[in-house]
């Protein structure tokens, strides 16, 4: 199988699959179930000053999740310690 190359951005990996298989790069199984999440439906409000959302929001782009994503995966990480 071919190796997926490393992109630059977002844009170049877009245009590679645009213009490539997938089927080409990996292997490949049938998905005979899988769970959906629950739509989120509820805000928690939390204030935090903009250093802090300036942090979160660095972190999460690293982990290629928003800042509030970030957020509600640790705050589900701790609750889950916390059991």
């Amino acid at each position: 199988m071919k190796k997926i190359p490393r992109f630059k951005s977002r844009e170049e990996e877009a245009h590679f699959w645009d213009t490539h298989s997938p089927l080409d790069y990996g292997e490949w199984k049938e998905v005979k179930r899988f769970k959906v999440a629950k739509p989120l439906t509820h805000t928690l409000a939390v204030r935090l000053d903009a250093k802090t959302i300036g942090q979160l929001g660095a972190l999460g782009r690293k982990k290629g999740v928003g800042a509030s994503t970030l957020a509600r995966m640790w705050l589900l990480e701790r609750l889950e310690q916390e059991k």
